[in-house]
């Protein structure tokens, strides 16, 4: 049986989502498609569940976007993780 929203421990989408996004800068869809490759198809991250949690990172300061068009020739917005504050660049 594939865990709902309700069944994960609190924080571990987020978690989840921050591991994904430490591999490089991914928009929505293609987060839940890594997502649960991640999880080993543990986890199915639900869109009412995820665009939720990306704003919060992102007003957390974890997060950044921006508007870019995917390689299908679509506009997504992607997410990376923002640099520490006095961290070097990568």
């Amino acid at each position: 049986m594939t865990p709902t929203k309700s069944d994960l421990p609190q924080g571990t989408l987020d978690l989840l989502i921050l591991k994904v996004i430490a591999l490089g800068p991914v928009h929505g869809y293609a987060l839940r498609k890594a997502s649960s490759r991640a999880s080993r198809g543990m986890v199915q991250v639900p869109q009412g569940s995820l665009y939720p949690a990306l704003h919060r990172l992102e007003n957390r300061g974890l997060l950044s976007a921006d508007w870019k068009d995917t390689k299908a020739g679509r506009e997504a917005k992607f997410y990376r993780l923002r640099a520490k504050a006095g961290a070097a660049p990568n």
